[in-house]
């Protein structure tokens, strides 16, 4: 089967096509034919940082790609849910010992994965399971009820515009951020209210949309010293939910609100062997929420094929992508 390697980390490591043998799938496994995969943050941390920064990288050479889209193509021992043929999604590789997507075939727990949603395309499937998964097991864990309100940090990225969606669907009134027309104008299409971070201070937008109550929960997708802003944003026994954490902080503002904090790291099941058919139920209840009209993932215009790969991780680390970046991998 084609794939790409790389051979090495760094920032400009390159991804070198090769052949390699077809994988054949285990017990509890399903190979699947790949059609597509998405490029989250993750793996461009992983691309850039290696083993000796993030532990999780796998070893040299390396498959990346976590999330997919494709086909069973085989099944393993003791696999009763799936068979040849059936269409399905997932995040399921791509860090540690678990080979990744950037490859024709590609072999998968089948707790990992669910049917792919009749109505998506196989690149809109591939953008949803990371990012869906994060922004669900999030907005869950803070118990989002109707009525709240709840902010969103990057209402246009990758988690954010899953998030922006769910809590609507919760029944949230759901305020975004963004730095940009182009995402602040992604933002008003899900019909919540846009804030550009860049023109108005969290005290502004604290005042003028909660009275200075502050949110009931805040998503922040963006993370790392914008959590700062999360705190400040969040109303007193608030939530704050965020996908990046690693960061240095001072807690005293949480403190002096009684703030809960959820971080949420969803490869935890791959990485562990631990809860894996809870993301497999994840990915089934979005794809219900898909059918039914509520959620629909956001597709950045580029277009990539898997040797064009290295540029699509360009064009997630730019910053001016506007959704998902995905990679074709069938021609």
């Amino acid at each position: 089967m084609k794939a790409m390697i790389l051979n090495e980390y760094g920032h400009d490591a390159a991804f070198a096509a090769v052949d390699l043998p077809r994988p054949e799938p285990g017990a509890g496994q399903v190979l699947v034919r790949v059609a597509a995969t998405s490029v989250n943050t993750v793996d461009t941390m992983i691309r850039r940082m290696g083993q000796d920064e993030l532990p999780l990288s796998p070893d040299l050479p390396a498959v990346l790609g976590m999330d997919f889209a494709g086909t069973v193509a085989a099944v393993g021992d003791g696999v009763d849910d799936f068979r040849p043929g059936d269409e399905v999604y997932g995040c399921a590789g791509g860090l540690a010992d678990l080979p990744g997507a950037l490859a024709e075939y590609m072999p998968v727990d089948a707790r990992l994965i669910a049917r792919k949603p009749p109505s998506l395309s196989m690149r809109e499937a591939a953008a949803l399971p990371l990012v869906g998964i994060t922004a669900y097991e999030g907005l869950t864990r803070a118990n989002v009820q109707p009525g709240q309100k709840v902010l969103v940090h990057g209402g246009a990225g990758g988690v954010g515009h899953v998030a922006v969606q769910l809590a609507q669907h919760f029944g949230a009134d759901v305020y975004a951020t963004g730095g940009t027309e182009r995402s602040l104008q992604a933002i008003r299409r899900y019909g919540v209210t846009a804030l550009n971070y860049r023109a108005q201070s969290v005290s502004d937008y604290v005042d003028a949309h909660t009275g200075g109550h502050g949110f009931d929960v805040v998503y922040d997708s963006v993370g790392g010293a914008n959590m700062a802003s999360s705190f400040e944003a969040a109303a007193l026994n608030g939530h704050v939910v965020t996908t990046v954490s690693m960061v240095e902080l001072d807690l005293t503002p949480a403190h002096f609100k009684g703030l809960s904090l959820h971080v949420v790291f969803m490869l935890i099941p791959m990485l562990h062997n631990r809860g894996r058919a809870e993301h497999g139920a994840i990915l089934s209840r979005l794809a219900e929420l898909v059918e039914a009209g509520v959620l629909r993932p956001l597709l950045d215009d580029s277009r990539f094929s898997m040797q064009d790969v290295g540029r699509a991780y360009q064009r997630l680390e730019s910053g001016d992508a506007i959704g998902k970046v995905v990679v074709a991998v069938e021609s």
